[in-house]
């Protein structure tokens, strides 16, 4: 029979963290991500209590209001705001006066089905409230964001339920505390006019060349279509990059991207945080597999306007009609990005 062999009493109550240091452990992690979320909420609302309110919606009668929501986004080229050296470093120029849309975008939120963002070209042939005859819709902005809303519920019968502007310089800083946004061009571009010389090829623009690259007009030949196809491409990729976990996960990113172009951001006085965050949802479903983007349906590009007014962009009256009856009713599911 073998001897028992004596147990070590360290084999047999082996040492024990403790409890005092794992505690800590724990409390700290747990304060870090205490820290974390709180940031999550306190920038969008400080960012938020930032933006400039007005009052933007028409009175009057107006159409019945849609099961989901539409918003009217509007890119100025207002700079008054704008220091000497910001016009310079944008290529601005100096005061020019009223302002006018360098794009117009309606973006439908439906309650379900995807979201759809349109593009609306800025030369569109359209009736202007007490204005006699056709004119082109960036004139109607020049009487104020009311005039342009109530030009489009009336060209359109859609309801506009938000007004969102942005300027210059806030779509500069938002390109650029995004770090840039990635564009595959084709071919090469150049324009005197918009300060951009591109070549061919991936590449990442930052502020000031993503405002030239979507102001553009002479340099692929396309006029407004060529221009407005860029800013749908540059409204999903910012929306997309924004969202990134590289961007929540980076404090001094997040911060940038919710503060830095809120200077430069006006919205109308209805709009609640709410209502905003709504509208950051549908940007971030255009970006990805839940959005369709496309412009509105057109049948002449050369559409001669009275009284020397120029030519114009002429809407095909059946196709468009239709495309506004689907956002009225809700029904985006059978709409295609173009």
């Amino acid at each position: 029979m073998s001897e028992t062999q004596p147990i070590d009493p360290r084999q047999a109550n082996p040492p024990r963290r403790p409890k005092k240091r794992r505690n800590w452990f724990l409390r700290t992690v747990g304060l870090i991500v205490l820290l974390f979320v709180l940031m999550l909420i306190a920038v969008p609302l400080y960012a938020w209590s930032r933006i400039d309110k007005l009052d933007a919606m028409p009175t009057g009668e107006r159409p019945a209001e849609t099961p989901g929501t539409t918003y009217l986004m509007v890119g100025s080229d207002a700079r008054e705001d704008l220091s000497r050296a910001e016009r310079a470093r944008l290529h601005t120029g100096g005061d020019a006066g009223p302002p006018r849309t360098d794009s117009i975008m309606l973006m439908h939120v439906p309650k379900s089905g995807p979201t759809v963002l349109v593009s609306i070209p800025r030369d569109s042939a359209v009736n202007i409230p007490g204005v006699e005859g056709k004119q082109k819709i960036n004139a109607a902005f020049n009487k104020g964001p009311a005039a342009l809303i109530q030009t489009i519920e009336n060209n359109t019968g859609l309801r506009i339920d938000h007004y969102v502007e942005v300027g210059f310089g806030g779509f500069a800083s938002v390109i650029d505390s995004v770090g840039g946004i990635n564009m595959c061009l084709p071919k090469a571009m150049k324009d005197k006019d918009a300060h951009i010389d591109l070549p061919a090829g991936c590449q990442e623009l930052d502020g000031v060349n993503a405002l030239g690259y979507v102001r553009s007009r002479k340099a692929d030949g396309k006029n407004d279509f060529g221009r407005t196809e860029r800013q749908r491409q540059m409204v999903g990729a910012v929306a997309k990059k924004a969202a990134s976990p590289s961007t929540f996960l980076n404090p001094v990113r997040y911060y940038n991207v919710a503060t830095k172009g809120v200077d430069a951001l006006t919205v109308d006085k209805d709009m609640s945080l709410f209502d905003f965050i709504r509208f950051a949802r549908g940007m971030q479903a255009i970006s990805g597999s839940g959005g369709v983007a496309l412009s509105v349906p057109t049948s002449d590009d050369n559409f001669q306007l009275c009284c020397n007014r120029g030519d114009a962009v002429k809407w095909d009256t059946a196709k468009a009609k239709a495309l506004f009856n689907a956002l009225k009713e809700d029904n985006t599911s059978g709409l295609k990005s173009s």
